[in-house]
């Protein structure tokens, strides 16, 4: 199975939608060998598509390898014996994740292309869970399983930690759970990594080992801040041409010594509204511990009186109402009434849950704020 999951490649249907699970610990073959004869020497990936249309991005296969190897130094202290994966391995992140970490730390993996079904009994063992910000509240309602494991690490990438992670880790106790944070992109690969254990509030970032800060001399902000610029060794080229020395990312930081940073927002995640600046992102977290939906998003928005705005789109439960929403309890705790809220029947996201900017379905206005 493990020469077929990697000649099939990352986007065929039978391995993006369907449930497999790999025995990398009894593979006929070395593990690297295996992947030298059969993957591309140059494998192309597309972005989430989460600020627009989908792009193409180019791999060294030597690359993709050694990434996966520091993913996998970033939990094998933990002494992992399984993978499970919700993670979909059409996309650099799920490819590492669900594919070559596994095969890295040579053990078996389990992959799950929804949230639903039931997980693999692994009681009393040592496990790593690939996430998305989802699978959190999906391990909130299956702790019984993780109380079962003798340990569970969650590598988590692409997208802002959830509220629910801390709640996770509170629940599942700092002896048992982990979560190791990933930073990164599809055109950078990795850039920075966190661990948190113990449910209080997440430590700053520090860049992998093979990365350094590359911004210069690079003016601080008047908030301490400075876009995160960095040098790689597996930055991602454009088909036809060469990998950058360096690469700007969409994202603001304020400094902490040479090698880490606090994050403060991706840049199209940063709105000033009468002159008060807000990370979107983490107001979306706050929301979501006041308003009983589904889903919610704020996405920035032009306004012709103040320059810039926010409005907020709502999935509402199935039979739900707007007036069961408690929107004023929501403005007081983000400290901001958006210009309008939609009712919309789905939010776009991409596969690892990073909002589409770009909307494909047209809100319905339900509430315009004075």
């Amino acid at each position: 199975m493990p020469q077929q999951l990697l000649t099939l490649g990352f986007t065929a249907p039978e391995i993006v939608d369907k449930a497999w699970t790999v025995r990398w610990e009894s593979a006929p073959a070395d593990a690297e060998e295996m992947v030298r004869q059969t993957v591309p020497a140059t494998v192309e990936f597309q972005t989430s598509g989460s600020t627009g249309e989908q792009q193409r991005w180019q791999r060294y296969r030597e690359n993709v390898w050694l990434e996966a190897g520091l993913l996998a130094d970033l939990v094998r202290p933990e002494r992992p014996q399984a993978v499970v994966s919700f993670v979909p391995p059409a996309h650099l992140y799920g490819a590492l994740a669900t594919v070559f970490v596994p095969a890295q730390l040579g053990v078996r993996v389990w992959y799950r292309p929804t949230f639903f079904g039931t997980l693999p009994a692994l009681a009393g063992r040592r496990v790593v869970v690939a996430a998305t910000p989802w699978i959190f509240r999906l391990l909130l309602e299956h702790l019984p399983w993780v109380r079962s494991l003798e340990h569970l690490t969650v590598l988590h990438s692409s997208a802002m930690l959830p509220a629910t992670a801390g709640e996770f880790l509170a629940a599942a106790g700092p002896d048992r759970a982990l979560v190791v944070d990933v930073m990164g992109s599809t055109e950078a690969g990795g850039v920075a990594l966190r661990r948190w254990r113990d449910g209080a509030e997440p430590p700053p970032w520090t860049l992998f080992p093979d990365v350094s800060f590359a911004g210069g001399e690079v003016a601080v902000d008047e908030d301490g801040e400075v876009p995160l610029v960095v040098r790689s060794p597996r930055l991602a080229f454009r088909p036809g041409g060469i990998p950058p020395a360096v690469w700007a990312t969409d994202d603001h930081v304020a400094p902490v010594d040479d090698r880490s940073f606090s994050f403060a927002g991706r840049r199209n995640r940063l709105v000033k509204v009468n002159g008060r600046r807000f990370n979107l992102d983490a107001l979306e977290h706050q929301l979501r511990g006041v308003l009983d939906c589904p889903d919610l998003a704020l996405v920035p928005v032009a306004d012709r009186m103040i320059g810039e705005h926010v409005d907020l789109l709502l999935e509402l439960a199935p039979g739900g109402r707007l007036a069961d929403v408690d929107l004023a309890a929501a403005y007081a705790r983000i400290g901001l009434r958006p210009r309008r809220v939609h009712v919309v029947p789905r939010i776009d996201r991409s596969e690892t849950g990073k909002l589409r900017h770009v909307q494909t379905s047209m809100p319905t206005e339900v509430e315009v704020a004075s």
